[in-house]
């Protein structure tokens, strides 16, 4: 079983930083790739950011230049550094790992984080 527990959260004005971290734990093979997704309230989850092993990053196009993703492979951990945050940002941020066991890939989800941009 793999774990991903996710930190970082919170409440922040318009233009503000956050950083959220998620860490993986448990029996993993391979980490491959990790990333972020979000939910507002009455939409569907979306991707914010991805990251693979090997470094390979894709980003949604609404936070294009405002979050960076990195991960630290011995540390099998992902940040997602959050500037210039806005409200429409405001979500439940969900980290997601695909990990290789057995040669198989399976994606996990940790327990999700709020973000809360409001003045």
């Amino acid at each position: 079983q793999v774990q991903l527990v996710e930190s970082g959260g919170g409440l922040v004005q318009p233009g503000g930083s956050l950083r959220l971290s998620c860490a993986a734990s448990g029996s993993i093979f391979r980490l491959n790739r990790m990333g972020w997704y979000r939910q507002a309230p009455g939409k569907q989850r979306e991707l914010v950011a991805t990251i693979t092993s090997g470094g390979s990053i894709n980003y949604a196009d609404s936070v294009k230049g405002r979050f960076t993703i990195s991960r630290d492979n011995a540390k099998n951990t992902v940040y997602l550094q959050m500037n210039s945050l806005k409200p429409e940002d405001t979500a439940v941020y969900y980290c997601n790992a695909v990990v290789e066991n057995l040669r198989r890939e399976y994606p996990y989800w940790g327990q999700g984080t709020q973000v809360t941009v409001s003045s």
